[in-house]
C-alpha cells in the first residue's frame, strides 16, 4: 500500500478498493484509519514534489528539471522537454544575435541604437571610434554629451530624419563624418555614422577643378573677346591690327596648352588606358630633353646634361619624356636669366634610375612643397601666368610616375634653387650592355658624350656613353 502511494500509482479509487477490503476483513475503524493514512501519505508526496518544483523555479535559469516517477514523472518529463526546447531556441537566438553583432561590427559604418530621447543603448566599435563612445561607461547617456557640434544637436532635437547631417570631427582633426538617424520599433532609433573624408576630398577637388578651369579659361577668353570687339568696331592701322591679332593668337595658344594638358591628365587617369611598356635607351631621350630645354631657354640660361650611367629603361618613352620635359620646363620658367639648369641621370646604389633637374631659380618655401603636384596649385599665381604655365605640369608628372611605380623627390631652398628628382624602381632600369663592369659611379673615370651641335654642354662620366 505504501509503495503504491510513494510511487504515485495509487489513486482515490485504489484507496477505496483497499479500504473496502479492510472494512470487510477488520471492520470500519481499520478502513477509516487506513484511508486517513493514505490521504496523508498522498498529500505529503504531492507537497514534497511541489516543494521541489518551487525550489527549481527559484533556482538558476539553467538548473536541471527535478526527476520523479509516476504522475509527477510524466509532468516533470513534459516540463523537461519544454525547457530543453526553450534552451535550444535560446541558444539558436543567441547564435543569431552574435552573428548579427559580428556582422554589424564588420561594417565600415558606425551603428548606434538610441532610445526616443537619444540615449545610447548600444554601439558597434566603429561608432565608438567615430563619436568617442565607451559602452562600459556611457550606456544610457545622451548622445549630445559626446557629439557637441551645433548642427548635430539641432538635427537630433528637430527629429526630422529624412536627411542626414555632415560635420567635421572634433576628435580627429581633418576627418569629416556623416550621420543619419533611422527610427525603428516603437521608441528606438538607429544612428548610422560614416567617415566621408575621402569622398568630401574628391568632391572638393572636383569643385576646385571646375572653378580653376573656368578661371584659367576666363582670362584669355576675355582678352580675345575684347580684341575682337575692338577689331569689329574700330578702323585700325595695319600694324595695330597685326599686334592685336598676335595677342589673340598668344591667348588662344595659352588655352590650347591648357586643353592639351587637361586631355593628357584625363588619358593618364583613365582606367582604360593601359601603360604601353617597352624597353628603350635613356640616353637619346635625355639628349632630346636637353635640346628642347635649350630651345625653350633661347640662350637665357646655361643648360648642362650629366649622364653617369647609360641604361635601358622599361616603360612608356612618350610618358616619361613628357614628365621629364615638364620638370625641365618648370626649371626654365622659374630660373632668372643667366641661371644654370643641370639635367642629370644616374643609377643609385639600389639599382634605381634617377633623373634630376637642378636649377638656380627662385626656390620654393617648405610649406608649398607637399602641394606642388595638385592641379592648378601655384606658389605665386601672378608669376605663373607671366611664365605661361598651365598649373598642370607637375600633376601630369605625378600621374606618369604613379603609372611607372616611380617617386618624385623635391629639394628646394627659397632664393637658392630647387632639385626635382624622378626615381624609377630598379626593376625598370638595366645598365646598358655597352657599359663596362667598372664604369659604376665614382669609379674615377670620365668621358664626354658627343652631342649634336645644338648641345655643346652635354657630358657624361661613364667611359662608354655615346649618343645616337
Amino acid at each position: 500500500m505504501s509503495a503504491l502511494v510513494v510511487t504515485g500509482i495509487g489513486t482515490p479509487l485504489a484507496f477505496l478498493a483497499v479500504a473496502g477490503i479492510v472494512w470487510f476483513a477488520f471492520g470500519a475503524a481499520w478502513a477509516i484509519g487506513l484511508l486517513a493514512v493514505g490521504v496523508c501519505a498522498l498529500a505529503g508526496f504531492h507537497l514534497w514534489h511541489l516543494s521541489r518544483l518551487a525550489k527549481w523555479a527559484d533556482s538558476e535559469f539553467d538548473a536541471p528539471v527535478p526527476e520523479a516517477e509516476g504522475a509527477w514523472g510524466v509532468a516533470l518529463s513534459a516540463l523537461y522537454r519544454r525547457v530543453r526546447l526553450r534552451n535550444e531556441r535560446q541558444l539558436d537566438l543567441a547564435s543569431r544575435i552574435e552573428r548579427f553583432r559580428s556582422a554589424v561590427e564588420a561594417l565600415p559604418d558606425g551603428m548606434v541604437i538610441l532610445d526616443d530621447t537619444n540615449r545610447i543603448q548600444w554601439a558597434n566599435a566603429r561608432a565608438q571610434a567615430h563619436l568617442g563612445i565607451d559602452l562600459e561607461t556611457d550606456t544610457g547617456q545622451p548622445l549630445q554629451n559626446f557629439v557637441r557640434q551645433p548642427e548635430v544637436v539641432r538635427y537630433l532635437e528637430a527629429a526630422d530624419f529624412n536627411e542626414g547631417v555632415v560635420f567635421d570631427s572634433l576628435r580627429e582633426i581633418g576627418t569629416t563624418l556623416a550621420i543619419q538617424v533611422v527610427p525603428f520599433g516603437i521608441d528606438e532609433r538607429l544612428l548610422i555614422s560614416r567617415n566621408i573624408t575621402q569622398i568630401e576630398a574628391v568632391a572638393r577637388m572636383r569643385r576646385d577643378f571646375i572653378a580653376n578651369v573656368s578661371h584659367e579659361l576666363k582670362t584669355p577668353l576675355t582678352v580675345i573677346t575684347g580684341f575682337l570687339e575692338t577689331l569689329q568696331d574700330l578702323e585700325l592701322e595695319a600694324r595695330q591690327r597685326s599686334r592685336y591679332i598676335a595677342l589673340m593668337a598668344d591667348q588662344a595658344a595659352s588655352m590650347q596648352r591648357l586643353v592639351d594638358d587637361l586631355l593628357t591628365l584625363s588619358t593618364l587617369e583613365s582606367d582604360q588606358n593601359a601603360l604601353a611598356e617597352a624597353e628603350f635607351d635613356v640616353v637619346p631621350l635625355l639628349l632630346e630633353v636637353s635640346a628642347d630645354a635649350k630651345a625653350l631657354s633661347a640662350g637665357r640660361h646655361v643648360v648642362a646634361l650629366d649622364i653617369t650611367d647609360p641604361a635601358m629603361v622599361l616603360g612608356s618613352r612618350d610618358e616619361l619624356s613628357s614628365a621629364f620635359g615638364n620638370l625641365v620646363s618648370n626649371a626654365i620658367r622659374y630660373t632668372p636669366d643667366g641661371g644654370r639648369i643641370t639635367l642629370a641621370w644616374r643609377i643609385d646604389d639600389d639599382g634605381r634610375g634617377v633623373f634630376s633637374v637642378a636649377d638656380t631659380g627662385i626656390g620654393i618655401a617648405p610649406e608649398h612643397v607637399p602641394r606642388l603636384t595638385e592641379r592648378f596649385y601655384r606658389v605665386d599665381r601672378s608669376r605663373s601666368r607671366e611664365t605661361g604655365g598651365t598649373g598642370l605640369g607637375l600633376a601630369i608628372v605625378k600621374h606618369v610616375l604613379l603609372r611607372h611605380q616611380a617617386e618624385l623627390d623635391v629639394m628646394s631652398e627659397l632664393g637658392r634653387g630647387s632639385t626635382f628628382s624622378v626615381v624609377l624602381p630598379g626593376r625598370r632600369v638595366r645598365r646598358a650592355e655597352s657599359a663596362a663592369p667598372g664604369d659604376a659611379p665614382g669609379a674615377g673615370t670620365a668621358a664626354t658624350v658627343a652631342p649634336p651641335p645644338a648641345n655643346p654642354e652635354v657630358s657624361a662620366r661613364a667611359p662608354s656613353a655615346t649618343s645616337s
